[in-house]
C-alpha cells in the first residue's frame, strides 16, 4: 500500500502567505503602536516633567512623584477608590453568582431574563447616569418616592457626603451585574451534571450541592471575575464625572477623576501622568496577583 503523498506548498507560496499575513495584521500593529505603546511611553516621559500643554515640557526629575506622595488629595481619592472597590466587588460578585445559579435552572422565559439582566452592561454609561440621576433626585426621584410610600425618610443620595460614593457604587454594581452573571453562567455550564446526580443520590440537599460542588468547581471562574472586577473598579470614572463630579467636596472623587482634573482642568499634565503611573502600578500588582492565582489554580486542577 502506497503511503499517502504529503502535500507541500512551494517556497514562493509560503512567502506570499506570510506577506499577506503581515498585511492583514498591519492595521492592528499600527493601532497598537500609535494608540497604546506610544501613549504609554509618552506618559512615562511626561511624568518627569512640568507640562501645561501650552509651554515646552520642563524636566523636573522625581518632582511630580514627590509632590504626589505629599498630596493629601491623592491619598483621599485613593481611599475613595479602595472603598468603592470594597463596596462593589463582593456585593456584585455575590449577586451575580446567585443570579447565574437561578437562571441556570429550567424556568420559563429564561432567555428573556438573561438578556434583560445583561442589557445594562452594554448600555452607555451616559444614559445610565442620566436615568440614575433622576432615580436619586431628592425632590421627585423614584427612590425617594418609594421610600415615602413606605413611611421612610427621604435621602439626598448624590448631594450628601455620607451617601454619594455608596450611591455611585450601587450604579456600578447594577451595570456590571449582567456581565459577571454571564461569566458565572459559562462556568456553571462547564460543571458536569454527574456530580449533582451523584450528590443527589447520596441525599445531599440543594444548599449542600451548592456549597460542596458548585462553589469549589467555580473557583477558576470566581478568581477571574474577582480580579477583573477589581481592575474595573479601580478605573471607575464615567459615573463619578457624570453624576457628582467628585462631590460634594471630594467625597466621591476617585483616582481617575483626580487624574482627569489635573490634566484637563488644572493643566498639570506632568503631574497627571505621575498619577496615571500610580494607577498603572496598582493595576500591575493586581494583575501579578491574578497570574499567580491562576497558576495555583492550574496546579490544583
Amino acid at each position: 500500500m502506497k503511503a499517502a503523498a504529503v502535500h507541500k506548498k512551494p517556497p514562493g507560496k509560503l512567502m506570499n502567505d506570510g506577506k499577506w499575513a503581515w498585511i492583514m495584521l498591519l492595521p492592528n500593529i499600527l493601532g497598537f503602536f500609535m494608540f497604546m505603546l506610544v501613549p504609554v511611553v509618552a506618559t512615562f516621559v511626561l511624568s518627569f516633567t512640568k507640562y501645561d500643554m501650552l509651554t515646552k515640557p520642563k524636566f523636573i526629575g522625581l518632582g511630580n512623584y514627590t509632590e504626589m506622595i505629599h498630596d493629601p488629595i491623592v491619598w483621599q481619592v485613593t481611599g475613595n477608590t479602595i472603598l468603592y472597590t470594597a463596596l462593589t466587588v463582593p456585593v456584585g460578585m455575590g449577586l451575580s453568582l446567585l443570579l447565574a445559579v437561578a437562571l441556570d435552572q429550567e424556568i420559563k422565559l429564561k432567555r428573556f431574563y438573561r438578556a434583560a439582566f445583561f442589557l445594562p452592561s452594554i448600555t452607555s454609561m451616559v444614559v445610565i447616569s442620566i436615568v440614575w440621576q433622576w432615580i436619586y433626585n431628592p425632590e421627585f426621584g423614584l427612590l425617594n418616592f418609594g421610600l415615602s410610600l413606605l413611611g421612610l425618610p427621604k435621602g439626598k443620595w448624590l448631594t450628601s457626603a455620607s451617601t454619594s460614593l455608596a450611591s455611585i457604587a450601587a450604579v456600578g454594581i447594577w451595570k456590571r451585574l449582567g456581565y459577571d452573571m454571564i461569566l458565572f453562567l459559562s462556568g456553571l455550564q462547564g460543571i458536569s451534571a454527574t456530580y449533582y446526580e451523584a450528590a443527589e443520590l447520596d441525599g445531599a440537599s440543594k444548599l449542600q450541592r451548592f456549597r460542596y460542588i458548585t462553589i469549589p468547581m467555580l473557583k477558576p471562574t470566581t478568581f477571574f471575575v474577582f480580579i477583573m472586577a477589581i481592575i474595573n473598579s479601580f478605573q471607575v470614572f464615567d459615573q463619578v464625572m457624570l453624576m457628582t463630579s467628585g462631590g460634594p467636596g471630594r467625597s466621591s472623587s476617585v483616582l481617575v477623576h483626580y487624574l482627569y482634573q489635573n490634566a484637563f482642568q488644572y493643566f498639570k499634565l506632568g503631574y497627571a501622568c505621575a498619577i496615571a503611573y500610580l494607577l498603572f502600578a496598582i493595576v500591575m500588582i493586581i494583575t501579578a496577583i491574578n497570574l499567580k492565582m491562576e497558576k495555583s489554580m492550574r496546579e490544583i486542577y
